[in-house]
């Protein structure tokens, strides 16, 4: 397949193109492979996902991603991939055949960390024990299973295509197929959810023993189904009992809260994610994929590839539908959005080394966000206080140029 190597012009943010430091050492390099089918589209998801037709086009969209990856080598800077991350829609309906031919071939073009970590999202209704097992030995080590609920009422009412009992079993198929880290995806302030409904969803995801638990808030978001036609959620005061007990009940069972709305059993966090939230590079392929990736210049390039599957497999379109140069007033926020999601943020440091500015760039934002009593006086740490992590949004305006 042959491509434009670029059809979009480069876009810059604000100042981009004033002096910047050049980087001191490149971050560590993740990769993001976007698989767009879902057997169904359920009504609170925002993604960039789209119900699957029954023969999927596996091979030639595992060729397109080869290509595309092809066209962001030059931004890898001799740097081996530290995470890789199959999301979706639902990677787990591609067949192992397919995923190992781009595993090898990614491989073949970017050199793996000894202890790379590979993850795969999968739903408990598009998969079964051979598949799990077939994944595994293609060097999957790590999966994310979308349950959401255990409760049938909850499940239907979120549109979700398996049941509790197929939920229960995903985690022991994940465990005797050989994976010993697994994340499960659960939400909470679903439709008409009770605080003993919330909390029996999580009682039964930490019997299953995951080393990892996503746990977050249903929120309605534009261009869903739920957006157009709310259903009827919890009141604030009961969301705000389940998150104070859920919180609790979590920390009871050993799981640490290490970002906003994820909990993980001790040396288990995800580091794909961390990657993400510590500022760190990672190349996205795949329809609507995101990336970013760092120059040795000091450049910070935002990507973003076309959304569309069938435009994404037409050799006549662009795979990269814009890319945009980070701006020196934009770092700030660019920066903190994500690095104050952490419980216990990240060291000071990190911020001249990933972007190539000075501390002193965020010395006003930091006082005023210090004296509001919404980040930490903690000179080699930047690092949000509780309240500061409960009004996230005030916090990152006191960044914002």
């Amino acid at each position: 397949m042959t491509r434009e190597s670029s059809a979009s012009p480069l876009i810059f943010g604000g100042d981009a193109q004033s002096p910047r430091a050049a980087l001191p050492v490149l971050p560590p390099l993740a990769l993001y492979i976007h698989i767009p089918w879902c057997v169904r589209k359920c009504p609170y998801c925002d993604f960039n996902s789209h119900t699957a037709s029954p023969v999927l086009p596996e091979e030639e969209y595992v060729d397109a991603l080869l290509a595309d990856l092809d066209q962001d080598l030059h931004a890898v800077h001799g740097r081996e991939l530290s995470s890789i991350f199959f999301g979706g829609g639902t990677p787990s309906l591609f067949s192992a055949d397919s995923l190992g031919r781009l595993l090898k071939g990614v491989e073949q073009r970017i050199p793996f960390a000894s202890d790379i970590e590979i993850t795969l999202e999968a739903n408990p209704g598009t998969f079964e024990q051979d598949k799990f097992v077939a994944y595994r030995k293609l060097g999957i080590n790590r999966l994310s299973i979308g349950i959401q609920s255990f409760q049938q009422e909850k499940l239907q009412a979120l549109g979700r295509i398996h049941n509790g009992d197929e939920a229960v079993r995903a985690a022991g198929m994940a465990r005797q197929a050989g994976f010993d880290n697994f994340n499960l995806d659960l939400m909470h302030g679903l439709p008409n959810q009770s605080l003993d409904d919330a909390l029996a969803d999580l009682r039964t995801a930490i019997a299953l023993k995951p080393t990892h638990l996503s746990w977050y808030q249903l929120t309605l978001e534009p261009n869903t189904v739920f957006w157009n036609q709310p259903p009827t959620l919890p009141e604030d005061d009961t969301l705000w009992d389940i998150q104070e007990a859920g919180q609790a009940l979590l920390a009871e069972h050993g799981y640490v809260q290490y970002e906003v709305s994820a909990y993980a059993l001790p040396g288990r966090p995800a580091r794909h994610n961390l990657n993400y939230w510590s500022f760190g590079d990672f190349i996205g392929i795949g329809a609507g994929a995101h990336g970013k990736l760092s120059h040795p210049d000091g450049r910070i390039i935002r990507t973003w590839k076309t959304r569309l599957p069938k435009d994404y497999l037409n050799p006549a379109k662009s795979f990269r539908a814009g890319e945009k140069a980070l701006g020196n007033d934009e770092m700030p926020f660019e920066f903190l959005m994500n690095a104050l999601r952490l419980t216990e943020g990240v060291e000071s440091r990190l911020y001249p080394e990933r972007t190539g500015m000075t501390l002193e760039s965020l010395a006003e934002g930091r006082r005023e966000a210090e004296q509001s009593g919404l980040l930490q006086v903690e000179p080699s740490r930047l690092v949000a206080t509780e309240r500061g992590q409960l009004f996230l949004n005030d916090l990152l305006q006191k960044f914002l140029t």
